[in-house]
């Protein structure tokens, strides 16, 4: 069975807003994720996190801490998502997703994440957890 690595961005701002985008193949619905993507060759799981923040949203960024991994199987592949508490360090909000995938950049909050369609929806109860535990930066 094949595997495939990769990561995730769990960025909070000021106001306690999660940095979120829209997403999918053009003829998907598109659906809300925190900024994510697959690991690249000689990248370690830290720098996949940041470029991914930086492709698909603007903004620049530093890893705090490792969150947790979510393993899984999905078509035939084994998975592992590494999902990093980062900070925004720079950068405007602007799409320069090389994938084309990403069709909007916001900050929700967690009465938003509520009910927002997500990507993958068994994130919510993390992320909305995470949201009440942590001091905004």
């Amino acid at each position: 069975m094949k595997h495939w690595s990769g990561s995730a961005g769990v960025c909070v701002n000021e106001s306690k807003q999660i940095l979120m985008v829209l997403q999918g193949k053009p003829e998907e619905k598109k659906v809300w994720s925190v900024t994510s993507g697959g690991q690249e060759e000689g990248e370690t799981l830290e720098e996949c996190c940041i470029r991914e923040i930086h492709e698909e949203t603007g903004y620049r960024a530093k890893v705090i801490r490792k969150l947790f991994e979510k393993k899984g199987t999905h078509l035939q592949t084994e998975f592992t998502v590494t999902y990093y508490e980062v900070e925004k360090v720079g950068g405007a909000a602007a799409i320069q997703d090389p994938d084309g995938l990403i069709y909007e950049v916001a900050w929700k909050s967690a009465s938003e994440l509520e009910d927002l369609e997500l990507a993958f929806p068994e994130d919510r109860s993390f992320l909305l957890d995470y949201l009440k535990q942590i001091e905004p930066r």
